[in-house]
């Protein structure tokens, strides 16, 4: 269900005010192209809330950090992204929350949850992950609802690299997170 806008113009947060505000779409730039998501399956939305509600439980107990589900990342007039879900630290979200309650850099993780489609996956696997690598992000997980799986990528040597994975009965854990630690299933079921 997504669409890209229109190819050769390289759009700009201050364009995204200019475009009709429509229920259940939201919009995000990426190197300067437009995607026009629509509202997601049911299965997809609650796969974001369990993982929010994993990494909430989680910062709750640790104090180590916030997790945060659709939060606006401006990392620059060319790319501004709303991630299913994110998690931040303590000290980076003292850093990086401006006063209209965006990011605006990276968070230590990013989570995405697969929506059908080829351009939905080609965002989130090609263009969100080399954003991703570039602006910082340590740790990438992309779920896929369909197979129940986690595919786990962190930094390595400035980029975001595919280290696992993880299917339903796995057990994901994080460096980020110490402590941390979710069977996959939890994610889906």
């Amino acid at each position: 269900m997504n669409q890209t806008a229109t190819e050769g113009v390289r759009w700009t947060t201050t364009d995204l005010d200019l475009l009709p505000e429509n229920e259940g779409t939201r919009y995000e730039i990426i190197d300067g192209e437009l995607f026009m998501t629509r509202a997601p399956h049911w299965k997809h939305q609650r796969a974001c809330g369990r993982i929010f509600r994993e990494l909430d439980s989680w910062s709750e107990l640790s104090g180590l950090g916030e997790a945060s589900i659709t939060a606006g990342v401006l990392f620059s007039e060319s790319d501004n992204v709303i991630p299913d879900v994110i998690w931040a630290s303590n000290e980076r979200l003292a850093v990086l929350l401006d006063e209209a309650g965006h990011l605006t850099g990276a968070p230590e993780l990013v989570v995405e949850v697969l929506s059908a489609g080829v351009e939905n996956e080609r965002r989130d696997r090609e263009a969100k992950l080399k954003l991703y690598a570039s602006r910082g992000v340590q740790e990438y997980w992309i779920a896929d609802w369909r197979l129940q799986q986690v595919e786990v990528y962190r930094r390595e040597n400035a980029t975001l690299k595919l280290m696992v994975t993880l299917l339903a009965n796995d057990e994901l854990s994080s460096p980020l997170l110490p402590g941390f630690g979710c069977s996959v299933g939890r994610f889906f079921v």
